[in-house]
């Protein structure tokens, strides 16, 4: 083994090891081992930055734009809220219709994006016909991944795979050849959602009975782990806190006590303040706080306030919700404290559910985790402005009717969609020129802005690849690549094409679970090309079993962004994913040795 190959091979695995431990960004890990290629000479500048110029890149760069087109314009919103309509009154039917929505919305949208439209909308179904949330969250974010096998612009593994094939010289895969293959594992998908799943999935956080309405303060209370109390403390006109603004009082940063309004009472009547960052406390009002008991009785001693009892419920005017920290957010990594969430958004942050635990008081200066959810009070609007885009903040319990559809821009942004899918499957122009023509023009047509295009790009995916590709690129030169090829094609030769076939999925898909499915794919992509072509395999068959086995991240809560997305809200546990997901798996790596012979004869 030469030093060149020992050397990648190391940075490699270093590579993997950062990948999991999850300590750094994808995008920075991809950033520092290209560093580390170019530095030792393993690969030339013009190939370390060939990456960043790959049409793939371009493409999904772009493809952000077109999905955030349909969001803008209420096209994905108004989708989604038709899943009750057209449901009927069973639990199945249900089940179908959620999963083929979300399917749908995935093959055109990034899977992240769809569950973050489709999570609200199942969250109030599940409320409404007193269902629990546990029983319909997973199918959700599996519908997700396996809409988007269906096209070649549904999931990024898709793409990567026909570039790849490009790369080598040989016919890449176009916009349908994914259709068949990828219908065929959603239609297995949704069988065994709704035939088998239901007896695995857990039945937790049922809906009470009761009035169909969303979630009160009290439940809400608990789910997040506080006392289901509102203490109202009077403020006497000789306490410390008159005349105070709360950002000097600091009850919430110094003394763990979270004031949620001020009640003032006057010749007019009583009205409720909001508990801004600059409003002043005055002689005669009324603190309505949360918070332990000890920390409140100190507070009362420390400003010689009054008891005045317990509050019926939160005052008028002032809205409770949950939302979710998806992954990919601009929020994470970020306190409370420097986003101000406690103090000038016009929210307060009150409980705060870090992903898989159990909920607790919020801890402003710790970093937020895709998947937290936080338990925010406030006025409904400033809360929609906080949450601004479903990339940063998913309000969970919001009950409007459909958001954002515009009459006139939504039709355009269909419309075109529609032509550039056209375009790309008459191959009319090359790919990424098509979807770079639809993302302009969505622009110039004013279905997204300029600022809201560039917000919506995501960045950590699109440098992720371009950092990574020349990974593989190194894997080439130093021959690492035909030495992994002539491995797999030594143990699975004698066997047949069929054995290829089944240790590329299982090799992926494992991998898959715990690097990113888009690293997975860039790096075993060309080594299935290479070990097809070497046994006198059709390469698209090969690659077609990688881009399935990738997008199959259902066994983990860390396997795909969706399935994190969701964890929370599940109330779901590390082993349900793999007491749900791995038999799929199973199902589809049966039904990839199946199906790919005879779409894509070996």
């Amino acid at each position: 083994m030469s030093f060149a190959l020992g050397y990648s091979l190391a940075v490699l695995i270093a590579m993997l090891l950062l990948f999991i431990s999850n300590r750094f960004r994808l995008d920075l890990v991809a950033l520092m081992g290209l560093l580390a290629l170019l530095l030792a000479g393993v690969i030339d500048v013009e190939q370390a930055l060939a990456g960043f110029a790959n049409p793939v890149v371009i493409m999904i760069a772009a493809l952000f734009v077109v999905g955030a087109s349909l969001f803008q314009t209420g096209v994905a919103d108004i989708m989604g809220r038709q899943v009750e309509r057209l449901a009927g009154e069973g639990f199945v039917g249900l089940l179908l219709v959620i999963m083929l929505v979300t399917a749908l919305l995935s093959a055109f949208l990034s899977s992240t994006g769809t569950v973050a439209v489709m999570l609200p909308v199942v969250l109030a179904i599940a409320r409404r016909r007193q269902i629990s949330p546990s029983m319909l969250l997973m199918p959700l974010c599996f519908a997700s991944l396996l809409g988007g096998m269906t096209t070649l612009i549904g999931t990024p593994p898709n793409l990567i795979v026909s570039a790849q094939l490009a790369a080598a010289g040989l016919e890449p895969l176009g916009f349908f050849d994914f259709s068949l293959i990828g219908l065929s594992m959603l239609v297995i998908g949704m069988v065994y959602m709704t035939l088998v799943a239901p007896r695995l999935l857990p039945a937790r956080q049922p809906t009470p009975d009761g009035p169909l309405k969303a979630p009160g303060w009290q439940e809400l209370f608990a789910h997040y782990g506080l006392a289901a109390t509102i203490v109202r403390l009077q403020v006497p006109a000789d306490s410390p806190l008159v005349a105070a603004q709360f950002t000097s009082a600091a009850l919430r940063s110094d003394h763990a006590v979270t004031v949620l309004a001020l009640v003032s009472y006057t010749r007019r009547g009583r009205w409720a303040r909001r508990a801004e960052a600059n409003t002043l406390i005055r002689a005669g009002d009324e603190l309505h706080v949360v918070g332990s008991s000890e920390a409140i009785d100190a507070v009362v001693q420390r400003f010689g306030l009054q008891r005045t009892g317990e509050a019926d419920g939160l005052p008028f005017g002032i809205d409770l919700v949950d939302a979710l920290v998806p992954p990919r957010s601009g929020l994470i990594g970020r306190t409370l404290r420097e986003l101000r969430l406690h103090s000038g958004a016009g929210v307060t942050v009150i409980g705060q559910r870090p992903a898989g635990s159990d909920g607790q008081e919020p801890d402003l200066d710790r970093p937020l985790k895709a998947g937290d959810a936080l338990l925010m009070t406030g006025i409904l609007k400033s809360m929609k402005r906080v949450a601004r885009s479903p990339r940063d903040l998913v309000l969970l319990h919001e009950e409007s009717e459909d958001r954002g559809w515009d009459p006139r821009r939504g039709p355009l942004a269909i419309a075109v969609l529609l032509g550039m899918m056209v375009v790309m499957a008459m191959n009319l122009m090359p790919n990424v020129q098509a979807v770079l023509f639809a993302a302009v023009l969505l622009v110039l047509l004013g279905c997204v802005n300029v600022q809201d295009a560039y917000r919506s790009i995501n960045f950590e995916s699109v440098v992720l690849i371009a950092a990574i590709l020349p990974m593989a690129t190194a894997l080439e030169v130093t021959g690492g690549l035909d030495m992994a090829s002539q491995a797999l094609m030594e143990r699975t030769g004698e066997a047949g094409p069929l054995a290829l076939l089944a240790a590329l999925f299982v090799f992926t898909s494992v991998l898959s679970q715990i690097v990113s499915n888009t690293a997975t794919t860039v790096l075993v992509a060309p080594i299935a090309i290479s070990a097809a072509l070497g046994l006198g395999i059709n390469p698209q068959a090969a690659v077609i079993t990688v881009a399935i086995a990738a997008s199959a991240a259902f066994a983990t809560p860390v396997a795909s962004p969706v399935n994190t997305l969701v964890l929370g809200a599940g109330a779901y546990r590390f082993g349900d994913f793999a007491r749900v997901g791995i038999p799929l798996q199973l199902l589809l790596l049966l039904a990839t040795l199946l199906m790919v012979p005879i779409l894509f004869p070996l």
